[in-house]
């Protein structure tokens, strides 16, 4: 991380790529207050694919927008690769966004009337990336999806599958070290929702890629290697899954 200055806290380094130390977050003040974290310690080593449940309000969601520096902790400190995020600056977050987090959402979000290849560039161009060379990477990560052939289709000419996929390029372009996942099957069917899971575990196996993902669902979270558990702002559990799916 040669863009993220030292003095933004690279002492103490930590052995976990993501390690979160009694993170707490409050929003809102007085007896409008609302405890969304209590004190959560969490740990995910590189190459980890890690599932994180819980109810709706348990603080699951949270605590991913902490990880993916879209939200800073009230208290505690957030360490990526031994720096400490807490400390970091909003440039600073945007750049450790933009160089080393991949992102993708149950809703997709693909623009509209915009090519699959052009979708996909996105991240690049924020990069400032020249053109030729977005180009090629674009299409190395569709096809790295198993979107050959697809790159000139906008959104509305694809499967909700497929634009899942295109998503997933999108996320991966960039050759992040996390991906960060939230509900990615939450609008497919089964029979998608495996393939993209599918795609998500290659993924880990193959290129060493570290997931975090937010699910409702137990037999998506079956294909992680840690299952988290939230609830009420706690880790409630913390467990291997002997059972991942192949």
């Amino acid at each position: 991380m040669s863009d993220v200055p030292e003095t933004a806290g690279g002492a103490g380094r930590t052995a976990s790529l993501i390690e979160l130390r009694g993170i707490t977050k409050v929003y809102g003040h007085g007896e409008a207050a609302v405890h969304a974290l209590r004190g959560v310690d969490l740990s995910v080593g590189s190459g980890e694919f890690v599932a994180i449940m819980g109810p709706s309000g348990s603080g699951k969601s949270t605590a991913m927008n902490i990880m993916g520096c879209l939200d800073t902790p009230t208290v505690g400190s957030y360490h990526f690769s031994g720096y400490e995020v807490s400390r970091f600056d909003r440039d600073q977050r945007a750049l450790l966004r933009r160089n080393y987090l991949g992102f993708v959402f149950q809703g997709y979000n693909l623009l509209a009337r915009t090519s699959a290849l052009d979708n996909v560039e996105l991240p690049l161009i924020y990069q400032g990336m020249k053109a030729s060379e977005r180009h090629g990477l674009a299409m190395q990560a569709l096809a790295r999806v198993g979107l050959e052939g697809r790159e000139t289709h906008d959104p509305s000419e694809l499967s909700g599958g497929q634009q899942q996929r295109v998503a997933i390029a999108r996320a991966i372009v960039g050759r992040p070290d996390v991906l960060l996942a939230d509900e990615p099957t939450g609008n497919l069917d089964t029979e998608r929702s495996r393939e993209i899971m599918d795609l998500l575990t290659n993924l880990n196996k193959t290129e060493n890629m570290t997931i975090l993902m937010v699910t409702h669902e137990p037999d998506m979270a079956e294909y992680a290697h840690r299952i988290v558990t939230f609830v009420d702002g706690h880790v409630a559990s913390d467990k291997r899954n002997t059972a991942m799916v192949a």
